[in-house]
């Protein structure tokens, strides 16, 4: 079942459920993955879901520290609680190790020994991970850190 027929799914038990709450954070993941499939006219696939929902949650992130900047503490919390919803829809987060895991057998892949060859490194990483959840810069770091 794809993202989007999930999403539909949740969509109607929400409905049924009178889970306001839900319902709107769900509207607007469906609303956002819909927008990206008309503006690129052609189907979703996985990872372009993927790159939404990560915007999705990245923007969710930014208004909870802007709300909280702001001393709104009750619309951040509104924002964490999107948070959890968006992120029951998305793969588990890559651990430590596994980053650590990931890092190493890109290294021995690639033969990568300066900090020159950090995007071919970062990629070999990234690719190793797929299917799980990926913090970018923690990611960059961790290669950083072995490279310089």
């Amino acid at each position: 079942m794809s993202l989007l027929d999930t999403i539909q799914k949740d969509m109607v038990a929400a409905m049924k459920n009178k889970d306001e709450a839900r319902l709107g954070t769900v509207r607007m993941v469906k609303a956002a993955l819909k927008k990206h499939e008309v503006d690129s006219m052609k189907p979703l696939t996985e990872a372009a879901e993927m790159q939404v929902m990560n915007t999705l949650l990245k923007q969710r992130h930014e208004s909870a520290d802007m709300f909280r900047k702001g001393g709104r503490e009750e619309a951040a919390l509104k924002e964490e609680a999107e948070i959890k919803i968006i992120e029951s829809y998305l793969p588990a987060v890559a651990t430590e190790s596994d980053l650590n895991d990931a890092v190493e057998a890109a290294l021995s892949e690639t033969g990568a020994t300066s900090a020159k060859q950090m995007g071919l490194v970062m990629k070999a990483a990234q690719s190793r991970l797929s299917g799980k959840r990926i913090d970018g810069k923690a990611l960059s770091e961790l290669v950083k850190q072995r490279l310089g």
